[in-house]
C-alpha cells in the first residue's frame, strides 16, 4: 500500500523529530503509511447539541453555552496534603439555563486562561451529579471564535464521531488524531492494491477512501464501508503471500515416491491387528497423492489427540522407504523422540530389523538420534543413515546438524510445536539429491480460520474420527478449597483405578527444584489467593502423595531437568505396569502413549491453557477402559480461570476448545505467539470472526497467483506485499 513516495516520506519531516520519535519507539510507526494504517479502535459520538435545561443524565452531550463565570479553589487532598489541590469550576449558560464544569489538578491551568467570563464554545462530556447539582468533569471544549453563531462549524463538531487510537502515555489519542489530520491529504496518493474488477466485484470503497473514512467518518456507515475494505485489503494480501509461497514450492522439483505394491507397506499393512479408519485411510489418501509429484509436499495434518496421526506418518514414512528413500521423524524433545522411536519399533516388529537376523524381507532399519546419545551408539546411528541402511530416523533437532548425511532423503515428518524455521528447511533441504516431501503432524486442533492464516503455505488434513475401541474421556473440576473432600475423593478414585489394574498420571506445573522456583514462582495472577503461592510442584506433591492419600502405590516422577537415560528407565518402566502413579510435568504432554492409564490428575488445572489441558487429558483412555481427568483448582466459581476450566470438562472437542481458548485470548497472542510478524499485519481482521473473508480471500488470492504468479499486470498487489513482507513479517512466513 505504500507506493508512492508521499506514503514513504518519513514521518520526522512531516511532524518533527520530536513527535517522530515517540512515534517510532512506542508505536513503530516510521512513515506517511504507517501512521495512515494506524487504525482509531473505536469512536466516541459528541453527541447531538443539547440544551442545557434538558439534560440526560449519564449521556454524553455536547452543548454550546457561554461561560458566567470561573472560579479557581485550592484544597487538601491524600495526594496534596498542604492544600495544593487545584480544582477549577466554570458555570456556562445557554439562556435556558446553567451547568457546572469541573476540572482537576493538571487539568486547570489549560481551561483557567482559556474560559473566560463571555467566551463562547463547545463543550462535550459526560452528565454526572455532584452536590444535587448536574456537571460535566473535564469536558472536551472546543473554542468558538468569530462568527457569532458558529452554526457550521457547531454542527460540525457536535454530530461528529470522533475516532480514539491506540495510544500510549507519551502519545495521547487526540495528538495522533491531529498528527493524521496532517497527513490525511497523502490518503489520495495510496495506490490501491486490487484489481478493480475484484473492486468492483465485492462492492468495495477504493482505498483512499477507505482511508479517509477510518479517520474522518461522518456516519456509521462511514466506518463499515471502511472496515470492510480494509479487512478484504489485510486478508487477501496476507493469503497472496501465502500463494505466492504454495507456487514457488510446486516450482521446486522432487523425486516423487510412490510405494512399491507388494513392498514394505504391504507387509505392514497386512500385520496391522486393527482396520484403519475412514479418516485414516482419506487423510493417507491426500498424502499419497502428493508423494507421487514431482515437487515437495507440504502437508499439515492436524488430528484429535489419539485419532492416529502418528500411524498415517508412519504409512507415509514406509511408502517411501518402498521407493528406495529414507524418511525422518523430528520430534521436539528427546522424550518424545524415544517415545516415538519405540512406537514405531513395536507396530513394525519384524520389519523394523533389517540386516539383522530374524529381519522380515522386505524390513528397513529404524534408528534414534539424539543429542544426548553416546559416541559410539551415535556413530553407528550415522553411519546406517550414510548408507542407507536405516530407512527411517527419528530424533531431535540433533538431526539437522552439520555432520548428519543421509543416502537420500525422501521425507520430513515434523511432529508438533514447530513450525519448521526456514533455515531447517534449507538445512535439511540440502541433504537430500532434492527437496524432501514434508509433513508437519500437531495435536493442537487449530480453528480453520487459523490454519488458513498461520500454516496459511501448507495444504491441510484433519484426522476428526477417533479410532474404534477408543473410550471416552469423563472430565470434572475438582474446586479444592471450595469442597477438601472433593480432593479427598479424587485420590480415593485413584486407588480405585489401581486397585483395578490400571495406572495414573499426576500433572503438575513445576518440578520444585531452587532455580525453577526462582523462575516460575512468580508468575502471579490477579484472581485471589490461590495465586499468592507459587504453582504445586512434582517433587513435592509426589512426596506428599507417597507419604499420604498414596501411602502403599508405585510412585515415581518425571520431569524435563532428569537425565536422558532415567527419563527413559521411568517411561519404560511405567508403560510396562511396574509404576502405578507418575508424577509429572507436562512432558508427558505430547504422544506418551501407555493404554492401560485411565485417569489423570491435573493439579493448579488453571495454570495450564486450554489446549494444553485437552493435550494432556488425552494421555488417558487410550486402551479399550474408560478414561477420567479430574482438574484440581482452588479458584473461586465465578473467576475466568474456573469457566476456562468448566469449558474444558464439557467438551471433548478440539476444535471447539481451540475456539473458546482464541475467543478468551486477545488475537494478538494467538498470532503473535504463533509468529512474530502478524501482530502488526493483522489491524482490522479478526481470525475468528472473519473467517468468510478469510476463506474467500484464500480463493481469490490462489486464482490470482495462478494467473499471474509475478503479478507483473498488478503492480499496486506487489507493493502492498512488499509492504507486508518487510523483514519482521518475511520471517513470520517463513518461521511462523
Amino acid at each position: 500500500m505504500d507506493l508512492v513516495p508521499a506514503l514513504r516520506e518519513p514521518l520526522k519531516k512531516v511532524l518533527g523529530p520530536a513527535t517522530a520519535k515517540v512515534m517510532a519507539e512506542h508505536l513503530g510507526l516510521h512513515t506517511v503509511g504507517d501512521l495512515l494504517h494506524h487504525y482509531p479502535r473505536r469512536y466516541e459520538e459528541r453527541g447531538q447539541l443539547t440544551h442545557l435545561a434538558d439534560l440526560p443524565m449519564d449521556e454524553h452531550v455536547t452543548v454550546v453555552a457561554q461561560v458566567a463565570d470561573a472560579r479557581l479553589h485550592t484544597f487538601a487532598s491524600s495526594k496534596a496534603p498542604r492544600g495544593k489541590g487545584q480544582r477549577l469550576e466554570v458555570t456556562i449558560t445557554d439562556g435556558s439555563g446553567r451547568l457546572q464544569l469541573v476540572f482537576f489538578g493538571n487539568g486547570v491551568h489549560k481551561p483557567h486562561k482559556e474560559l473566560l467570563p463571555g467566551t463562547r464554545a463547545m463543550f462535550a462530556g459526560k452528565v454526572s451529579v455532584f452536590n444535587r447539582r448536574l456537571q460535566l468533569a473535564h469536558p472536551a471544549y472546543e473554542l468558538l471564535r468569530g462568527d457569532p453563531d458558529g452554526g457550521e462549524a457547531v454542527e460540525s463538531w457536535a454530530g461528529a464521531l470522533i475516532p480514539l487510537y491506540p495510544a500510549t502515555a507519551k502519545l495521547e489519542s487526540w495528538k495522533l488524531a491531529k498528527a493524521i489530520q496532517t497527513v490525511l491529504p497523502s490518503a489520495q496518493e495510496a495506490v490501491d492494491p486490487l484489481p478493480d474488477s475484484m473492486r468492483e466485484g465485492r462492492g468495495l470503497v477504493s482505498l483512499p477512501e477507505a482511508l479517509l473514512k477510518i479517520h474522518r467518518p461522518h456516519t456509521k456507515a462511514d466506518i463499515e464501508d471502511a472496515r470492510a475494505r480494509l479487512k478484504w485489503d489485510e486478508a487477501f494480501v496476507l493469503q497472496v503471500a501465502l500463494a505466492r509461497r504454495r507456487h514457488a514450492e510446486t516450482q521446486l522439483p522432487a523425486v516423487p515416491r510412490k510405494p512399491s505394491p507388494d513392498g514394505l507397506l504391504t507387509a505392514f499393512d497386512d500385520r496391522l491387528p486393527f482396520t484403519l479408519t475412514d479418516g485414516q485411510l482419506k487423510v493417507s489418501r491426500e498424502i499419497f497423492d502428493d508423494l507421487a509429484t514431482d515437487h515437495p509436499m507440504h502437508r499439515l495434518l492436524q488430528g484429535e489427540v489419539g485419532s492416529g496421526k502418528t500411524l498415517v506418518a508412519l504409512r507415509a514414512m514406509l511408502a517411501v522407504v518402498d521407493s528406495g528413500g529414507q524418511s525422518v521423524m523430528l520430534a521436539p524433545t528427546e522424550v518424545l523422540a524415544q517415545q516415538h522411536h519405540r512406537s514405531v519399533v513395536e507396530m513394525m516388529g519384524e520389519l523394523a530389523e533389517g540386516g539383522m537376523l530374524g529381519g522380515a524381507e522386505h524390513a528397513t532399519k529404524v534408528v534414534l538420534l539424539t543429542g544426548s546419545m553416546g559416541a559410539a551408539a551415535r556413530r553407528q546411528a550415522l553411519l546406517d543413515l550414510a548408507t542407507g541402511e536405516a530407512g527411517i530416523v527419528i530424533g531431535t533437532h540433533a538431526l539437522i546438524e552439520d555432520k548428519v548425511q543421509f543416502h537420500d532423503l525422501g521425507l520430513v515428518v515434523v511432529d508438533e510445536q514447530h513450525r519448521f524455521g526456514v533455515e531447517q528447511r534449507d538445512a535439511l533441504r540440502g541433504k537430500g539429491k532434492q527437496p524432501p516431501h514434508l509433513l508437519v503432524m500437531t495435536a493442537t486442533p487449530i480453528p480453520r480460520t487459523v490454519a488458513m492464516t498461520v500454516f496459511g503455505d501448507l495444504e491441510t488434513s484433519v484426522l476428526d474420527q477417533l479410532p474404534a475401541g477408543r473410550s471416552p474421556i469423563a472430565s470434572h473440576v475438582v474446586p479444592a478449597a471450595d469442597k477438601p473432600h472433593f480432593l479427598a475423593r479424587a485420590w480415593e478414585r485413584v486407588r480405585e483405578e489401581v486397585s483395578g489394574g490400571h495406572q495414573a498420571y499426576v500433572v503438575c506445573p513445576r518440578i520444585g527444584d531452587e532455580d525453577d522456583d526462582q523462575k516460575k514462582g512468580t508468575k502471579q495472577s490477579t484472581e485471589g489467593d490461590a495465586e499468592k503461592r507459587p504453582p504445586l510442584a512434582v517433587l513435592d506433591v509426589a512426596e506428599q502423595l507417597a507419604k499420604g492419600p498414596l501411602e502403599g502405590l508405585r510412585v515415581e516422577v518425571l520431569h524435563g531437568r532428569m537425565q536422558p537415560d532415567d527419563k527413559d528407565a521411568v517411561m519404560r518402566r511405567f508403560a510396562a505396569g511396574e509404576t502405578d502413579v507418575l508424577v509429572a510435568t507436562t512432558v508427558i504432554e505430547v504422544g506418551v502413549n501407555v493404554p492401560n492409564a485411565t485417569v489423570m490428575v491435573i493439579m493448579d488445572a488453571d495454570r495450564f491453557g486450554v489446549s494444553q489441558l485437552h493435550q494432556l487429558r488425552g494421555r488417558v483412555g487410550r486402551g479399550s477402559a474408560p478414561g477420567l481427568c479430574l482438574l484440581v483448582s482452588e479458584m473461586p466459581e465465578a473467576s475466568a480461570a474456573r469457566q476456562r476450566l468448566n469449558a474444558v470438562a464439557g467438551t471433548l472437542d478440539g476444535f471447539e476448545l481451540s475456539r473458546i481458548d482464541l475467543e478468551q485470548r486477545r488475537e494478538g497472542d494467538v498470532l503473535g505467539q504463533a509468529q512474530s510478524g502478524a501482530r502488526t499485519s493483522l489491524r482490522v481482521l479478526a481470525v475468528i470472526e472473519d473467517e468468510e473473508i478469510i476463506a474467500e480471500a484464500r480463493q481469490e488470492a490462489a486464482a490470482a497467483v495462478a494467473a499471474d504468479p509475478e503479478l507483473t499486470g498488478l503492480p499496486g498487489l506487489r507493493t502492498a506485499l512488499d509492504a507486508l513482507l518487510d523483514d519482521e513479517r518475511e520471517q513470520y512466513l517463513e518461521k511462523g
